[in-house]
């Protein structure tokens, strides 16, 4: 389980784009620029996404595009570090004429597994990101790590190469729930991961995951217990959900009935807020001061420049919003960014699904929306979605005053039911 979510769990296929469609001129500016039926009066703030695809191992729950590195090279050869950064250098130069003057506040390097790379590619990544683009002197930049690739001072070496905040995969303490979930690493081995990422990071974030196969109210609490007690600013927390397409929904394993499932989440909220964390997102809690600005971003429909195997994009002009997405093979993007050519798709978000696009990430936050940030970042009135407005706050899922909207206990509760409400007909 990845902490970002600007990556969608579905992929395209790798075709490339046909000439003459107006997707193939995705990285002319003058293509998304021109006139169209949605008026932004001022773009949101851009966050880059840098996806690395390759794992020790897949893991049976997940539907990222991640992949084996063993099962993709050759016996004992190393990651192609250095001719995957040449391919994302390629990729990013390609996309500069549709960030022109943008600024970048926040970068997510996520994966896969990103911290098999070495700490040496990390610091040539970053600089290559900061000779490129024009990137906020105190940006965010998380890396997402693994405790089955932690080494002693490996975690200070990411640190010293410029990554600010740290997102280690623990998912749980218990060795039966890792093995499980396959995981590759231990109890031992997640316990010195986030001992030494306590040590290194202000701000670093743990993963968890509830509701596993063969887990009970007191495995989940003691869990959280652990995790707690490194006082991490920053933990998410996910149901374990069989998403299709997976090894885990081909073969289901049994996991506990949803009234525990309920049980355990109530008992995750208690004691994080104990602990001083505020949950100000679904999944996510943290102290004041250490919420995911590159998430937020996200959630509060800010734009993103996805590069990498499979990135997704979210990049808005004066006119519409588009949705870039890269091929997913690692290998074949690497040929398709050294020539220029690794977008597969470049769809643009329809003026009657932006409403549903929009509450889709909006809704998951505590704090919900301001109607100023609905109308600048969809380009659309209110008026085009009073009515689901009307009927979330009439089922008592939403609340409201004259600028906020947020979604009630029963509305986090009932997200999805929420969310469909502004679905177009």
């Amino acid at each position: 389980m990845n902490e970002s979510t600007g990556v969608p769990m579905s992929w395209p296929g790798d075709q490339p784009t046909p000439a003459g469609r107006p997707d193939a001129a995705w990285n002319d500016v003058r293509h998304w620029m021109r006139p169209g039926t949605l008026q932004l009066q001022s773009l949101p703030p851009l966050s880059l996404y840098i996806h690395l695809p390759w794992c020790l191992k897949k893991c049976p729950y997940c539907d990222f595009n991640s992949h084996e590195w063993s099962a993709t090279a050759e016996p004992g050869s190393a990651l192609p570090e250095a001719a995957y950064l040449e391919a994302l250098r390629a990729d990013l130069a390609a996309s500069l004429p549709l960030i022109w003057g943008r600024t970048v506040h926040s970068v997510f390097i996520g994966g896969g597994t990103p911290s098999l790379f070495s700490p040496a590619a990390v610091d040539q990544l970053l600089g290559d990101v900061r000779a490129m683009l024009r990137l906020e002197a105190d940006a965010e930049i998380t890396l997402e790590a693994n405790p089955g690739t932690f080494e002693k001072d490996r975690f200070r070496a990411f640190r010293e190469a410029g990554v600010t905040r740290l997102s280690v995969g623990v998912q749980s303490f218990n060795d039966e729930h890792l093995k499980a979930l396959g995981r590759v690493h231990d109890r031992e081995q997640a316990l010195a991961a986030v001992a030494e990422a306590a040590q290194a990071f202000d701000t670093f974030n743990l993963d968890i995951m509830y509701a596993l196969p063969g887990q009970t109210l007191a495995d989940c609490e003691a869990d959280l217990r652990t995790a707690l007690s490194f006082s991490p600013p920053h933990i998410s927390i996910y149901h374990l959900t069989l998403e299709p397409n997976t090894y885990f929904a081909k073969y289901p394993p049994a996991l506990p009935p949803e009234d525990e499932a309920w049980d355990m989440l109530d008992r995750i909220t208690g004691l994080t807020a104990s602990a001083g964390l505020q949950r100000y997102e679904v999944s996510a809690y943290a102290r004041q001061g250490h919420q995911c600005w590159h998430n937020l971003n996200y959630w509060q429909f800010g734009d993103y420049l996805g590069i990498g195997a499979g990135a997704h994009s979210k990049l808005s002009f004066a006119h519409r919003v588009a949705r870039p997405v890269r091929v997913r093979e690692p290998r074949l993007y690497m040929e398709r960014a050294l020539a220029g050519n690794a977008v597969v798709s470049a769809e643009e978000v329809s003026r009657k699904a932006m409403p549903f696009e929009f509450m889709l990430n909006a809704l998951r936050l505590k704090s919900g929306f301001t109607l100023l940030q609905f109308m600048e970042r969809t380009g659309l009135p209110l008026s085009s979605v009073a009515p689901a407005l009307a009927q979330a706050e009439q089922k008592g899922l939403i609340a409201r005053d004259a600028t906020r909207v947020w979604p009630t206990e029963r509305g986090f509760d009932f997200l999805s039911d929420l969310q469909e409400l502004f679905l177009a007909d």
